[in-house]
């Protein structure tokens, strides 16, 4: 049984790592809100551009344009998404997961037509580790996202798939649905999919012709929507940035409130058998004095 002094001593370390879970659970409670705030002020604006865009696609125009083309899959590029720092769970674990069955599928195109561009130290050291080589650093935004520099990052994708130098881009990031639940998403990002936003739209195909006749549009349909496609791709990069943000938050904040609850458990634990040993003790000197006063 371990003694008085080594019992006290686990308290006080376990009361050393309860003040640090509670302190990195306020501070990820606190991110979590703001970057929270950051997804409700982008929704309305997201939800217009998507609306304008599918109200055109429903117009039964041809859409040309170098970010709509499907083409066979020679090279492809993976935007990885996750944190720079652990204690949040399985966070960045499931990203790795996620990014072992991609290279798995992606194996046939060979190492070198993967490129990978990884956002997060985590992620970064994963696939620094799995023999692949970072098309740059991008740990910065994964603490700080910033729309500016997530701009950036799409329009040199965007330059590569028009060029040819990579025929898909995919995007794998965790989506935030609630406190408790972050999932997985695995989004194409190039080639744009305009099939797949036709099926987002909730309203009938006559009602959007009636909405597309109100439009007075210069100098065109087809060039406002040229001019359209990427905005879209920026809000998407930066969607999926900012997502991916408040998802690490989210789990760390749970993780750092598991540990709290543990740390707590265990104190009472601990103090329990501090308690019981201090009295065993106690009891024993009572029963050595009273042996002694009887010889």
């Amino acid at each position: 049984m371990a003694s008085l002094r080594e019992v006290r001593s686990r308290i006080n370390s376990v009361q050393s790592t309860l003040k640090i879970t509670s302190a990195m659970k306020m501070v990820s409670s606190v991110k979590l809100h703001r970057a929270e705030s950051l997804i409700e002020n982008m929704v309305p604006y997201q939800r217009q551009l998507d609306k304008i865009l599918r109200s055109f696609l429903r117009g039964d125009l041809d859409i040309e344009s170098p970010y709509v083309e499907l083409r066979t899959v020679k090279r492809v590029a993976l935007v990885l998404f996750s944190s720079n720092s652990s204690l949040c769970g399985a966070f960045n674990s499931n990203i790795i997961k996620t990014f072992l069955h991609l290279i798995g599928e992606y194996r046939k195109l060979g190492q070198d037509n993967i490129l990978i561009y990884p956002i997060g130290r985590k992620i970064e050291d994963a696939v620094v580790k799995m023999g692949f080589k970072a098309e740059g650093s991008y740990q910065h935004l994964a603490d700080k996202p910033s729309y500016e520099e997530s701009t950036v990052l799409a329009n040199h994708l965007m330059e590569l798939f028009v060029s040819k130098d990579i025929d898909r881009v995919e995007l794998i990031y965790h989506h935030h649905r609630s406190l408790t639940q972050q999932d997985v998403l695995r989004e194409n990002f190039l080639p744009i999919d305009l099939a797949e936003i036709e099926k987002e739209e909730e309203k009938t195909e006559d009602d959007m012709k009636s909405i597309i006749n109100d439009y007075i549009v210069e100098p065109s349909v087809e060039e406002l929507i040229s001019n359209l496609l990427p905005q879209v791709l920026y809000h998407k990069m930066y969607t999926a940035l900012v997502d991916s943000y408040v998802s690490e938050q989210a789990s760390r904040m749970i993780a750092m409130q598991n540990a709290t609850d543990n740390a707590n458990d265990l104190i009472q634990d601990l103090t329990k058998q501090y308690n019981k040993g201090r009295q065993q003790a106690i009891t024993n000197e009572l029963l050595d004095i009273i042996g002694g006063s009887m010889r």
